[in-house]
């Protein structure tokens, strides 16, 4: 979605990319292109994330800018992209596996006779013969997309990896034809046909690790999607029909089956059953469903048969919501990946200069052989030198972050606000829906006098009103006739004001008519202290002289609102409980949680100045809420965090969102926030120490110290594993326990 309303925010996989500097030189191009507002490269998942002006631009034309970098963007509808994605990557394991497998086999007698048997009769002749297609055919996409680089004036690590392998095999070449030669002048002719060869062989096989482990990391998304079933059975004038889940309409009457799967988000208008929820909810007890319950696309249908009315279909599903989020999520950056990026920018140009003044500092410095050591030195550099690992550190533990929170239930909206939940020290919490049911009842009335002669101006001011309360209310007088108001206002805050017959009535909280000087009767007002004493929302409805009557209304707290609080207070953050509700309710809740820091009677915009002064004190502040009131909170928030049973501009303007409405979710999502980021600062330490302590190495450095050169085929072994070891750390995030 695009904040301006003039762009357009799309995404497309980028093909072509081997590594963090290809992601860094794609995002490059896209951003020079006339009319972008933004663009990011996410070498990880390989997609483009781009905000352009229609107007200005066109994909067409991004495409091409693309491909002049030697990149291509796949376009197509969401369906066919990832049928085709996923072919790609079948077709991309299956190369990868027959390269490698081939080059290691072609390498192996070209390491034998170079380690073992270097003076055997025409040796060097053999090794040439099976080095010479692990290079040039198996290899061959090393040298065609370093090239196509070089042609752009960029460097990637297809370029380290063509001037390293091309270097030596080049050198060993001219040693092998001149070698008799060099003989008569006493210099040895050494080959490293070896080195050339199995260093292929690693960074195929490092490739090929690389691109399964990447695949594992998306696992969340393709469970999610096998939710959605191909077909349904829809029932016309009392006739099954099979139809495809492309041509089911919102108002169709779809018939569920024992264990079948629900393919569309809809109404129960027949029939009675329990459906799984946990692939939506992370929640394993199956739910009852009975007439006008909700049900959920991609959730089961347990032992009963039933009837649902098709409510939103296609993308407005909440399964495809969830699935469009954690793409979204999985493909954002956090902001610790803004360090790497620039990092694997410039990585590829600083190994090369490094490269050259190794080379130039040991013809310069270096004693016998110098040229030959320098030579190889620098092929060393080359090969061990490795941008992939940063570029991969961050994305790979964000993408396994995400989905493990998606299958616990908690679904993520970015990078950032995953990354941003490990430092929250202050939780403000809403009461109504957040910490109780959100399905309030009136449990009590008491009418002035016993007269309740009003109850039709009542009904019809609460059947006109958004508020939660009064739709308990509505419920309650269900079997009263309504009668014509007019002038009906909301007042934010309060209740609301409406006329019938020339009189002013009104409806809310004792601040409205204490506001508008309405007298309040002794009895009503004593009943009214006991009902909020015991935790109970108290009503009141008057005329424009005194108050006519008072409500009771009970919000249950939900079953682990007192365990997640106690959690939460045990990870040591500050809880605090913000409700519209009168002041005894909100104590009578706050005791019953063990919440310490409560505030009764507030608005709207009151919510979201307490999160600013909070934010003002340096804490870290998460928002939890459920309704619109909560919504300005919620976006002014560090975190926000919506119920899922809540209303959707909740849901839209938070960054969290809690599908089964559970508050122990919170903890949960505090936890994992704190798993992933420890994983990224353990990919981006071990990526960063890898290079600052290989390529020295790699240089010569330890060679005046103690003599020790690094052979070019370890450098390979070591530059394949690096990336791998990053991989496989994220995917242990699948493994942690929240």
């Amino acid at each position: 979605m695009s904040k301006n309303k003039n762009t357009i925010t799309q995404t497309f996989p980028v093909l072509g990319m081997s590594c963090a500097a290809c992601a860094s030189g794609a995002e490059n191009i896209v951003k020079q292109t006339q009319g972008i507002v933004s663009a990011s490269v996410n070498f990880a998942t390989g997609n483009l994330t781009v905000e352009y002006f229609p107007s200005a631009t066109s994909i067409a034309e991004i495409k091409k800018a693309v491909q002049k970098g030697g990149y291509d963007l796949l376009i197509q509808n969401e369906e066919e992209q990832q049928q085709t994605l996923e072919a790609l990557h079948e077709e991309k394991l299956k190369k990868l596996k027959f390269k490698s497998f081939w080059a290691i086999i072609l390498s192996l007698p070209v390491v034998i006779i170079g380690m073992f048997f270097m003076d055997m009769p025409y040796g060097n002749e053999i090794s040439w013969l099976f080095a010479t297609p692990v290079l040039f055919w198996l290899g061959k996409d090393f040298f065609v997309n370093a090239w196509k680089q070089a042609q752009h004036r960029t460097a990637n690590m297809d370029t380290l990896v063509t001037l390293s392998t091309g270097i030596a095999y080049l050198f060993s070449v001219v040693m092998m034809i001149f070698a008799e030669h060099l003989h008569k002048i006493g210099i040895h002719p050494h080959v490293y046909f070896e080195a050339a060869s199995v260093i292929i062989a690693f960074i195929l096989l490092g490739r090929y690790l690389e691109e399964k482990a990447k695949g594992n990391t998306s696992t969340a998304i393709k469970k999610l999607m096998g939710l959605q079933p191909k077909t349904v059975v829809v029932l016309h004038e009392n006739t099954e029909k099979i139809t495809p889940i492309e041509a089911v309409n919102t108002g169709d009457i779809i018939l569920v089956k024992p264990g079948e799967k629900i393919a569309v988000d809809g109404i129960v208008t027949q029939g009675n059953s329990f459906v799984d929820e946990s692939m939506l909810s992370g929640e394993p007890v199956p739910v009852q469903k009975k007439e006008g319950e909700k049900v959920y696309a991609g959730t089961i249908n347990q032992k009963g048969s039933f009837q649902f009315q098709a409510v939103k279909v296609g993308k407005e599903t909440l399964l495809a919501h969830i699935i469009k989020t954690v793409q979204d999520a999985q493909g954002s950056k956090a902001p610790v990946q803004k360090l790497a990026d620039k990092i694997a920018a410039v990585f590829v140009p600083t190994v090369l200069s490094i490269a050259v003044l190794t080379f130039v500092l040991w013809v310069v410095l270096g004693a016998e052989n110098q040229w030959v050591q320098g030579l190889i030195s620098a092929v060393t550099v080359l090969i061990i030198a490795c941008p992939c690992a940063l570029g991969l550190a961050t994305p790979t533990a964000i993408m396994v972050g995400v989905g493990k929170g998606a299958e616990n239930g908690i679904l993520i909206k970015d990078a950032e606000s995953l990354e941003t939940a490990n430092k929250i020290n202050a939780v403000i919490l809403d009461k109504t829906g957040t910490i109780t049911q959100g399905k309030p009842e009136v449990t009590d009335v008491l009418w002035l006098n016993n007269d309740s002669s009003a109850e039709s101006i009542l009904l019809s001011m609460e059947k006109q009103s958004e508020h939660p309360l009064a739709e308990a209310v509505a419920l309650r007088l269900h079997s009263v006739t309504t009668v014509e108001i007019s002038d009906f206002e909301s007042i934010t805050g309060k209740g609301a004001k409406a006329i019938f017959n020339d009189k002013m009535y009104f409806v809310g909280n004792q601040k409205l008519l204490l506001e508008n000087h309405i007298n309040i009767d002794a009895k009503l007002l004593e009943k009214a202290k006991e009902w909020a004493h015991q935790a109970q929302t108290v009503i009141w409805f008057a005329d424009s002289e005194k108050a006519l009557s008072v409500l009771a209304i009970s919000d249950k707290i939900k079953e682990n609102s007192v365990q997640a609080i106690q959690e939460l207070q045990q990870m040591g953050i500050e809880l605090y409980m913000l409700t519209g509700d009168n002041e005894a309710t909100a104590k009578a809740i706050a005791q019953q949680t063990g919440i310490e820091h409560y505030q009764a009677e507030v608005l709207p915009q009151d919510k979201a100045d307490f999160v600013k002064k909070l934010q003002s004190q340096g804490k870290v502040v998460a928002m939890v809420g459920d309704g619109i009131n909560d919504s300005t909170a919620l976006a002014t928030a560090d975190v926000s965090v919506a119920m899922g049973k809540g209303s959707d501009i909740a849901m839209d303007v938070a960054k969290m969102t809690l599908i089964s409405s559970d508050l122990t979710k919170i903890p949960q999502a505090i936890r994992l926030s704190k798993h992933t980021v420890a994983a990224v600062r353990q990919n981006l330490f071990w990526a960063f120490i890898y290079n600052l302590i290989g390529i020295p190495i790699a240089a010569g450095v330890l060679y005046p110290i103690n003599g020790f050169l690094l052979n070019p085929m370890l450098a390979g072994a070591a530059m394949a594993l690096s990336s791998v070891s990053v991989v496989g750390n994220s995917l242990r995030l699948k493994k942690s326990k929240l």
